[in-house]
């Protein structure tokens, strides 16, 4: 890059390093995005086990109280404005979750079959 932007012959200048640095935050936030994908899968999978150890009945109602428990408390609505709501995730946000979301997980599990990992 050097030789090219600043037509230089040293080994590494500004060009070297700022290209440097851009690859590995591209690279980083593609392979983040593998590995989240991966866990993803995973959790469906997960799910699926403990449907076959503890029935599928089981493993939904588990995931139904999970569920519940997550859901956040109601604020008075002179607060609300003060509420963080972390949304289902969509678009970009999605790439980067670790689980996917619970109705998703139920679901694929109501359907008995594993979903489409190619979202």
């Amino acid at each position: 890059m050097d030789r090219i932007v600043f037509k230089s012959e040293r080994e590494h200048g500004p060009a070297y390093f700022v290209t440097y640095i851009v690859a590995e935050l591209v690279l980083g936030l593609l392979a983040s995005i593998i590995v989240m994908w991966f866990s993803r899968r995973r959790e469906f999978r997960a799910d699926q086990g403990g449907a076959q150890l503890a029935g599928r009945d089981a493993m939904i109602a588990a995931l139904q109280k999970l569920k519940l428990a997550q859901q956040p408390p109601h604020l008075p609505e002179k607060m609300a404005a003060f509420g963080i709501s972390g949304g289902q995730g969509f678009g970009l946000r999605r790439l980067f979750m670790t689980h996917p979301p619970l109705d998703e997980r139920i679901a694929a599990l109501s359907r008995g079959h594993e979903p489409d990992f190619r979202q």
